[in-house]
């Protein structure tokens, strides 16, 4: 068999040949950017990536350049839709071309991308993360704190070189009110990928000091949008909405709050709103301190007036009362022993009746005991004189057969032996006839 072999450019000139024949159109793709690396000439070199949803295994995966000339126009643009960085580990829709190249392989040239699509996968996650909080019980944590009324001593967790702090300390500094407010800096990182570790770190440390603060304020000021990515991660909301003290957030963004803006105590737009807010709310305590202090000073002295007046009154009814109730207790007094009197009287006729009962009660059993006796002795007479010894005595005598006495001497027959007691002893005998 005869071989024409191919050299391995010739090969991936043929393939390169086929996939643009086969393939001329561009095509919207949906991808998880698993790596994206910018170099010097301003290429942006992507790696697409597909896993499966239940075991995130690899699925598929391909090489992406963004050229020069489109990047600088996409990563503005999907950064600014988004507010989120162009990095990796966002699902996209980008328009791409399907290419093939003898030296470095397949890949996909990118052309155009639907910032629409990622912001919908990033309100799902912070839906997904919404209801895990919600599921777990501690979404609404946070908010049920009672800001104090003195929300004087205030945790700030910010960027040491942010201007939206330097903002936020100026205002509370030079508020019309004069009000003293005590601050200290915990600083976080405010944005890339150490936001969510760094923030985390600041609150531990405020959480062991806990009761010299009453309020954690989180401000941001100033940032490219695209950063907040950092604020929308589970373990950060769950942090925040755990934590023993209200949590204040001026993130600095016109957009839908991020997640850790939900959790929050309250939520306000920017680092110096955040200051306007603990300066109002200080404020209506003191209308409310300057509201009670009006009234210990007019409506107290009016009240005591009034309890004055009512005890005079009072004290004016006293001799009055008194003495009526003098009068109610001596009557009182009067039936009191007006009743014991009777009721001494009636117990006395009581006993002097029972006394009588009881005399009559010993005659009538000394009387009872007399008769008694006689017929007691009247019945002794009847026994001794009915006595089998007193007629033995007299000469009779008793016959005995088998310890039964014999009273018809048809029931004896000859032979029987029986035996006879007369006064003194017995002797036997017996039937002859």
């Amino acid at each position: 068999m005869e071989q024409n072999p191919l050299s391995l450019y010739e090969l991936n000139a043929l393939v390169r040949q086929s996939v643009r024949l086969s393939m001329p159109d561009a095509y919207w793709v949906q991808a998880e950017l698993s790596d994206v690396r910018t170099n010097y000439s301003g290429h942006c070199y992507v790696e697409f990536v597909q896993k499966d949803p239940r075991s995130n295994a690899l699925l598929a995966k391909a090489r992406g350049i963004i050229w020069s000339n489109v990047f600088c126009n996409l990563k503005p643009y999907f950064e600014r839709e988004t507010g989120q960085a162009f990095v990796a580990g966002l699902k996209v829709l980008v328009k791409v071309t399907v290419d093939f190249h003898e030296l470095y392989g397949y890949s996909l040239t990118v052309s155009d991308i639907d910032p629409t699509y990622t912001l919908g996968d990033m309100a799902r996650r912070r839906k997904e993360i919404l209801r895990r909080l919600e599921e777990e019980g501690v979404l609404t944590l946070n908010k049920e704190l009672e800001l104090p009324e003195l929300a004087q001593r205030i945790a700030v967790i910010s960027s040491p070189t942010a201007a939206g702090y330097g903002d936020f300390c100026d205002q509370l500094e030079r508020n019309a009110f004069g009000f003293a407010f005590y601050t200290k800096l915990f600083p976080a990182i405010m944005q890339g990928e150490q936001v969510e570790a760094s923030i985390i770190r600041a609150l531990d440390r405020i959480n062991a000091e806990h009761g010299r603060w009453d309020v954690v304020v989180i401000i941001r000021g100033g940032g490219a949008a695209s950063d907040l990515s950092g604020f929308d991660t589970y373990e950060l909301a769950t942090n925040c909405a755990q934590f023993p003290l209200p949590i204040l957030t001026g993130i600095g963004h016109e957009r839908d709050d991020t997640v850790i803006d939900t959790v929050a105590h309250t939520r306000v737009k920017t680092p110096t709103a955040a200051a306007e807010f603990l300066i109002n709310h200080l404020r209506k305590t003191a209308e409310r301190l300057e509201g009670y202090a009006s009234f210990f000073a007019q409506e107290v002295p009016d009240w005591l007036n009034r309890q004055k007046e009512r005890l005079e009154r009072w004290v004016a009814r006293i001799p009055a009362r008194v003495q009526m109730r003098i009068q109610n207790e001596g009557f009182r007094q009067e039936r009191l022993m007006k009743r014991i009197h009777l009721a001494w009287q009636t117990r006395l006729m009581r006993e002097t009746y029972r006394l009588q009962l009881e005399s009559r009660i010993s005659i009538a059993l000394q009387s009872r005991l007399t008769r008694e006796s006689q017929h007691l002795r009247l019945l002794e007479q009847q026994v001794k004189s009915a006595s089998p010894d007193l007629l033995l005595a007299r000469g009779y005598s008793i016959t005995l057969k088998d310890g039964k006495a014999v009273t018809d001497a048809s029931a004896l027959r000859p032979g029987d032996e029986v035996v006879t007691r007369v006064a003194k002893g017995t002797f036997k005998s017996k039937v002859s006839k």
